[in-house]
């Protein structure tokens, strides 16, 4: 698989404090320095170009349930180069109504994924097929650079860095091909697809060196990298994406989860929904910040409540192995078993409490001779079969989010995530 390279920060060890009723109180102190509390990335993007105009010389649709849309006829439209079209509304997408009065929340699961890329590994495919298996829809943030072939790399503009430069590896022509065939069919599975930018900065001149205009041009350059891959590998044989990429991303993640403040504020002008960006809050209801809707990583109890890890596969590596990629062989059955039951204890938690929803965020490797995928197999049959369950994508929660009551959801976000409390008095 394309293997990422670059600068990594140091995660420091994981953090210590009490599980269940109380948690609330401590929030303030740990939200601020579970940041650094092990998400360091390896993925990555790239991007240019603005959007291209339907064939046919009509202007491009505006988004849907914008002011004015007319309601779809059927007819794919080919956009630009013909690299993306519009084929209509995404099927099978989750039923987003307002809870009746008592009635208790689902229990929402958002897998995400940053880089899909389709590597040698065939793991954006293995999930793809897991979801299906398991009536489960996923989100797929995709990298930009992933579309382009690294002999145009110069095409990547990245803010404050050289031309054509990434903190990762740019794909062979193979992986660009094999990754719109992903691309392609997760999204006719009813699954999202989102954005983990370009280039993958981090640290200095990274994402939280960025102002708002440089965080514009890397959404604006990732767009263009997917609306233009036809152009950029000359592949003009293959059939289009079968959705038009500036409808379908509302959201995304940044690179180490750094810079959310201007990425916000970014984000808001192309009528983005949520934001994935932030680390290390407790498992909360969420809410808005800038006016969108705010999914964090989320802290999990690990090595049996003692402390609380990140819900990403790369905090287990750091904690487990210091950050190596292949550690200890004989470690690798205790270190998967770790993982999972920090995924069903923060699950458990939640699922027999508040409700929260819970996030866990992933890259697709083979860290640690793959334990972290199998960690993650496992919890995807063990608890998307479960009765209340939705295992969702980030984009149909927030849509069921926006459907709710403001005074429920304000209700909701004051539970503590271990707390089952009278739901007649939560949802009124």
């Amino acid at each position: 698989m394309n293997k990422p390279s670059g600068r990594r920060r140091k995660a420091p060890a994981r953090r210590r404090f009490p599980v269940g009723t109380g948690v609330l109180a401590v929030a303030a102190f740990l939200v601020v320095v579970s940041v650094l509390a092990g998400y360091l990335v390896l993925s990555g993007g790239d991007g240019a170009a603005p959007a291209g105009s339907v064939a046919g010389g009509a202007s491009q649709k505006p988004l849907p349930g914008a002011s004015g849309e007319a309601a779809w006829d059927g007819r794919v439209e080919v956009i630009g180069d013909g690299s993306t079209s519009y084929t209509g509304p995404q099927k099978g997408q989750l039923e987003a109504r307002p809870l009746k009065p008592g009635e208790k929340p689902p229990q929402f699961v958002v897998f995400s994924w940053d880089g899909a890329l389709q590597g040698d590994d065939g793991l954006f495919a293995h999930y793809r097929e897991m979801a299906n298996r398991h009536k489960a829809h996923m989100t797929f943030f995709l990298t930009g650079i992933y579309l382009l072939p690294k002999s145009k790399k110069e095409l990547y503009d990245p803010p404050q860095h050289e031309r054509g430069s990434a903190a990762i590896s740019f794909p062979t022509d193979e992986h660009v091909y094999t990754t719109l065939e992903q691309l392609a069919g997760a999204w006719k599975d009813g699954n999202e697809i989102g954005t983990h930018f370009n280039g993958h900065f981090c640290g200095a001149k990274g994402g939280g060196d960025w102002s708002v205009s440089e965080w514009k041009s890397e959404i604006e350059q990732f767009y263009g990298f997917v609306e233009k891959w036809k152009t950029n590998t000359g592949r003009t044989d293959l059939a289009p994406l079968p959705f038009d990429i500036r409808r379908e991303v509302v959201g995304g993640r940044a690179p180490c989860l750094e810079g959310q403040a201007n990425l916000l504020q970014a984000a808001k002008g192309f009528g983005w929904r949520y934001d994935a960006s932030s680390a290390g809050d407790f498992q909360i209801w969420p809410k808005k910040k800038n006016g969108i809707w705010d999914f964090p990583l989320q802290m999990l109890p690990y090595e049996g409540g003692k402390y609380q890890g990140l819900s990403m596969d790369f905090n287990f590596l750091y904690n487990q192995s210091k950050g190596e990629t292949d550690g200890d062989p004989a470690m690798y059955p205790q270190w998967q078993q770790e993982t999972l039951d920090t995924y069903m204890a923060g699950f458990n938690r939640v699922y027999y409490g508040s409700r929260a929803p819970l996030f866990i965020g992933n890259h697709f490797e083979e860290w640690n001779g793959g334990i972290y995928m199998k960690a993650v197999d496992r919890m995807i049959e063990e608890v998307c079969t479960k009765k209340d369950v939705k295992c969702v994508s980030f984009r149909e929660l927030a849509d069921w989010m926006d459907a709710q009551k403001p005074s429920t959801l304000e209700r909701l976000r004051s539970l503590d995530p271990a707390q089952s409390p009278d739901w007649s008095s939560v949802v009124k």
